[in-house]
């Protein structure tokens, strides 16, 4: 009896570098309620994640707005306060692209996990039509295993630009041009009015439009999207589907 009884406790040992422990989560994927299951909880986690990157990226337009608002509104309170503190804005607001289209390229990172997830097991649960990607889960396990960016810092850059920074750009400039006009001494002409410092008005009406037409050429940059889960227009389901 104490043989046996040793032997059992020998069996029920947890070793952790056999190969039973190693490839505990290996057995789920033969069992399909509990790979559901998993999936389940692995669709709530990465759900989670790319909220808040969502919220931080939100929190970046938000500042950039809120301070775009500070400083128009400031110099357009006296004639006195300078024209080029608008053109500030401008350089800062340029500075919160760059931070947000890192922080883009990181929450693209969840966001695409949670569309692989729901377009080849959601929808097809919903509407069984068979998977969008016969090999969704090779794709799912190699990237976990080697997470990597799937946008490229060019194409955030331009995303960014064409949902918020360009018309919050376009609403620097515009100011920045009305209140040279508006404030302009002894209606002087706008290349002398927009003159900063030693630099001539000339100068720098030439380098805050060729920067603008440079931040439009980008936004409108064509090229392949590689960001996943892009919003696209209604369909006509969709459509029937709201009337209903």
């Amino acid at each position: 009896m104490s043989c046996q009884h040793m032997t059992s406790e020998e069996d029920d040992e947890f070793e952790p570098s056999g190969r039973q422990e190693r490839e505990v989560a290996g057995e789920l994927a033969e069992d399909r309620s509990e790979f559901v299951g998993l999936m389940q909880h692995f669709y709530r986690g990465e759900l989670g994640r790319a909220t808040a990157w969502r919220a931080r990226i939100d929190r970046t337009t938000n500042w950039a707005v809120g301070l775009v608002a500070t400083l128009i509104t400031w110099s357009f309170t006296s004639p006195e306060n300078p024209h080029y503190i608008i053109l500030g804005s401008l350089a800062v607001v340029s500075v919160f692209l760059g931070v947000e289209a890192r922080r883009y390229r990181i929450y693209d990172i969840w966001r695409s996990r949670v569309r692989l997830v729901e377009e080849n097991v959601f929808a097809n649960a919903a509407d069984p039509q068979g998977v969008a990607q016969i090999e969704w889960r090779e794709l799912l396990a190699d990237d976990l295993r080697r997470p990597r960016l799937k946008v490229p810092f060019s194409e955030a850059v331009s995303r960014r630009l064409k949902r918020v920074y360009l018309p919050l750009m376009t609403i620097i400039v515009a100011s920045w041009f009305l209140r040279v006009s508006l404030f302009a001494p002894d209606r002087l002409p706008l290349r002398e009015a927009a003159t900063i410092a030693n630099v001539p008005g000339t100068v720098v009406v030439a380098a805050v439009s060729l920067f603008y037409l440079l931040m439009v050429g980008v936004a409108l940059w064509p090229t392949d999207r590689r960001a996943k889960g892009q919003k696209r227009g209604p369909s006509e389901r969709t459509e029937r589907w709201r009337q209903n």
